[in-house]
């Protein structure tokens, strides 16, 4: 749901939508209440619904609020994973320069030629939840390089370690950041969520107010709330589909950073 709501609407058409829809069917059905039983009828209510709202209230804001955090969290984890992927990459460029014979040229235009199809190919297929068959060709051919490396010193064998520590970090930060890309919020969560706003929103036509404009108001507000904070859990859930993204600025600052690298002794 959050993949298809992401794609299809911008930020300002989906905060839009989710008020509308918030709005229309809290007031919508308090209106419906009011008219099929009247406001003295309802008013009797007012005491013992009053009660069972606040505790309705509390447990679905507690929730709420759980699941907004929790996708914030794992929103600024993946920038952090984006973040030590790039810083990885370049690491390993600059350790690879100064290794001799044709291995440490090859490892280096293998980094390049990874971080760059990263950017141009896999970046946009991680806004459908997706990751590139190219960026998994990069990386195998960037390990058997890597591999296939023989130190023949105390002091080639120090960086061949710091090479195999640096590949298998970027190989991890590739893993987290696929497994985001594919959101984090699961479907029976949704469903929690939804449900559990749909009562929480309900509950307002169970009260009589004699001032219809006043429980109007009070109702719309409760509506917009509950629609922003859906919103937060909605965009946040996948970091690389729709207006609220991470930025790509790490992988390309890796790549003006590599070719000077390169001219390493």
């Amino acid at each position: 749901m959050s993949l298809y709501l992401n794609q299809e609407f911008s930020l300002w058409s989906l905060t839009l939508l989710l008020i509308l829809a918030a709005c229309v069917y809290a007031i919508g059905l308090m209106l419906l209440t009011r008219r099929l039983y009247g406001v003295d009828r309802l008013s009797l209510n007012n005491e013992v619904a009053g009660f069972k709202f606040a505790v309705i209230g509390v447990f679905y804001a507690v929730l709420l609020a759980f699941i907004v955090v929790a996708v914030w969290e794992g929103f600024r984890d993946t920038e952090g994973t984006v973040r030590s992927e790039a810083k990885a990459a370049v690491d390993l460029h600059r350790v690879a320069s100064v290794l001799p014979g044709p291995a440490g040229a090859d490892i280096r235009k293998d980094v390049v030629t990874y971080v760059k199809d990263v950017r141009e190919d896999e970046w946009a297929k991680m806004a459908v939840g997706g990751s590139s068959d190219v960026v998994d060709e990069d990386l195998g051919r960037l390990t058997k390089t890597v591999f296939a490396f023989n130190p023949g010193t105390t002091q080639e064998m120090v960086l061949y370690q710091s090479a195999l520590r640096l590949l298998a970090q970027l190989t991890d930060n590739r893993n987290e950041r696929l497994d985001s890309a594919d959101g984090s919020v699961p479907t029976v969560m949704w469903f929690v969520l939804i449900a559990g706003g749909l009562i929480t929103l309900g509950y307002p036509a169970f009260f009589g107010s004699t001032n219809l404009v006043a429980q109007v108001l009070m109702t719309a507000s409760l509506a917009i709330l509950v629609a922003i904070a859906l919103l937060l859990s909605l965009v946040f859930d996948r970091p690389f589909t729709g207006d609220v993204t991470i930025s790509a600025t790490p992988l390309e600052r890796a790549l003006a950073e590599m070719p000077a690298a390169s001219s390493s002794p």
